[in-house]
């Protein structure tokens, strides 16, 4: 069987996607691959084979499927939103740029690609309540611009070329294993962190800013589960939407209250953030991921936040007393 290649394998998505792609189709199955080079302790206790790829520059990735005779990508490398507003041209280059060497690649070496997008990918103008898999999309930002047009170029390269380019728009993505990474949406990590630790937590977002959130064992599934299903049962094929909850930050601290009581919570709007999550819906409509290959989230906000708990409790060692 041939191997599977996931770019970007240390930030949010890759440093849990690796395990479980391992743990689903064996260790030595999965390449785990990014711009620095990954210790064994970074992603899981299975060892497995890494590389070191630079996205940008499409020998790498192509010695990279030469050598570990790879047959399907996982592009993760990517520049998150608010970083992509502080340096937009770093942001197209690594966001554009990168996805355009791995699709060559891939449709050089006849790979399948996977492809995130996110509910950055629309605008202030699209409908905000349970917005349609279809519908208006324009983004005011860096981040949203690079993710139209890599739904946009992924389409193109299957339709032209017949590479088998699929994707996912996430909403906020929630882990206790890696770091927030510059998103917007980074608060409903920061939140758990702080509550963890006794600290009270200042909020980025304004208070009442509604968003849709997955925890991220869901996402990891959600993107194994696209990547076999049978492409004879899709009407759409690139970036279906998925989601688990729609929440705002006093919900997320109201759930965090009912196992740490005294938990407290404040505000300080980071302008640029609160104005990329303004643009963004307040809920998505997934009927076409459910009903075209079988999507449907296993964690909502109260049982999230009971993992998430008790997973940082144990990782940052302290005492939940």
């Amino acid at each position: 069987m041939k191997r599977m290649l996931v770019t970007g394998a240390l930030g949010q998505i890759g440093s849990e996607l690796v395990p479980a792609l391992r743990a689903r189709f064996g260790a030595d199955a999965v390449v785990a691959s990014d711009i620095r080079m990954l210790q064994k302790s970074e992603l899981s206790n299975e060892e497995g084979p890494s590389a070191f790829v630079d996205v940008t520059d499409i020998r790498h990735i192509q010695d990279t499927v030469r050598r570990f005779d790879i047959g399907t990508i996982y592009h993760l490398a990517a520049v998150l939103s608010a970083v992509a507003e502080d340096k937009p041209q770093v942001a197209w280059d690594i966001n554009m740029g990168g996805l355009y060497a791995v699709l060559e690649v891939a449709r050089e070496y006849g790979c399948a690609l996977f492809v995130p997008s996110s509910i950055g990918a629309f605008g202030p103008t699209t409908p905000p309540d349970f917005t349609p898999q279809d519908t208006i999309q324009r983004p005011t930002s860096m981040y949203g611009v690079t993710k139209v047009a890599g739904e946009l170029l992924g389409d193109y390269y299957y339709k032209r070329f017949g590479v088998d380019c699929r994707g996912l728009r996430f909403p906020g993505l929630i882990s206790y294993i890696a770091p927030p990474g510059g998103g917007t949406t980074d608060y409903a990590v920061e939140i758990y962190y702080a509550a963890v630790r006794h600290e009270k937590y200042t909020c980025f977002l304004r208070g009442g800013t509604k968003l849709d959130m997955m925890y991220m064992p869901d996402a990891t599934r959600a993107i194994a589960d696209l990547m076999i299903a049978d492409s004879a049962h899709f009407k759409h094929r690139n970036s279906f939407n998925v989601t688990a909850m729609s929440v705002t930050p006093e919900l997320m601290a109201a759930s965090i209250r009912e196992y740490l009581p005294d938990f407290e919570m404040e505000y300080d709007v980071d302008p640029v953030r609160q104005a990329i999550a303004d643009s963004w819906p307040n809920s998505l409509d997934d009927t076409a991921a459910r009903e075209e290959w079988g999507w449907k989230p296993e964690y909502n906000l109260a049982s999230m936040t009971r993992d998430m708990l008790e997973k940082l409790t144990a990782k940052l060692n302290v005492d939940d007393a």
